[in-house]
């Protein structure tokens, strides 16, 4: 979630490939592709590998939580986006930011009475424990409403350098609510930027009502391409350029999945917050991961 306001500049640009029921004419399907909906045992040779089901029971209580395949990311740092919100663990006083019940989670982003580390705004920042090379990864999701916030469902590499354009990030769904109704979805290298460093692998989508109906967000990564596919329509590819350079290919290692809910920020607050939308709540039946 590292993208800016410039991607503002780009929805005109990046539009153009949205909405489409065929293909892109630039995107090849796959071998593995089948029409219509996806086989939830996988595709072809894929197979189910992990899934996260959300089917904890609430001992005694109205809700569960998010079980040990998860860590939770704390602070009130901006995340390098001048984000408005404070990450909690799961609970901070009357608020939970996660629940879990009726077989899904919710993410909540709450204004609470009193601000948590200087911050207005509280939410859950989720990363999964276990990381893959490669794969299918698929999100069933309804998305919060709103003008300030901005949900994700994304990856980053189990392994850093100090410079995180050589590192790279798969942004599988991102939303923002003064936008409603266009999803994004972007890739982020060192070679593929405008000479003021904006990113060029980006582009967005416009699933029927995602903010009322659940869709399935996903992405199929392979030595050879990235494609990005909403309800198994897929509409966008990156491909490999064979270089074997990290800066135009730096997926050729463990990524893991991250699910939040960002409040404001350099694009989620490019318009303001209204305060009225709070409780804001990111609802995900569940989360798979696919490998051959």
């Amino acid at each position: 979630m590292k993208k800016m306001i410039w991607m503002i500049s780009l929805l005109c640009m990046a539009t153009a490939t949205g909405c489409m029921q065929d293909d892109p004419t630039y995107f090849r399907k796959p071998g593995w592709w089948v029409d219509g909906e996806q086989d939830e045992e996988g595709d072809g040779e894929y197979r189910l590998v992990w899934s996260e089901e959300f089917d904890e029971e609430p001992a005694g209580a109205e809700y569960a939580q998010p079980g040990e395949k998860w860590r939770f990311e704390t602070g009130g740092s901006g995340w390098g986006n001048n984000e408005e919100q404070y990450y909690v663990d799961r609970v901070h006083g009357d608020y939970a930011v996660t629940k879990v019940r009726d077989g899904m989670l919710t993410i909540t982003a709450y204004k609470p009475e009193t601000p948590v580390g200087g911050k207005k705004y509280i939410s859950a920042r989720m990363s999964s424990r276990q990381s893959w090379t490669y794969g299918k990864f698929e999100m069933r999701a309804k998305l919060p409403a709103g003008r300030g916030v901005w949900p994700a469902f994304w990856m980053l590499p189990v392994t850093h350098s100090d410079d995180n354009l050589l590192d790279g990030e798969i942004d599988i769904m991102e939303y923002v609510g003064y936008e409603p109704g266009i999803v994004w979805f972007s890739v982020h290298n060192k070679k593929d930027r405008t000479e003021d460093g904006k990113n060029e692998l980006t582009t967005s989508y416009a699933p029927e009502s995602p903010e009322t109906e659940f869709h399935v967000y996903g992405m199929e990564w392979t030595p050879d391409y990235i494609q990005a596919y909403i309800d198994g329509v897929p509409y966008y590819t990156f491909r490999n350029d064979g270089s074997g350079r990290a800066e135009s290919w730096p997926f050729d290692k463990a990524f893991y999945l991250k699910l939040n809910i960002a409040v404001g920020g350099d694009w989620g607050g490019y318009e303001g917050i209204d305060d009225s939308i709070f409780p804001a709540e990111y609802v995900i039946d569940y989360v798979r991961v696919y490998q051959r």
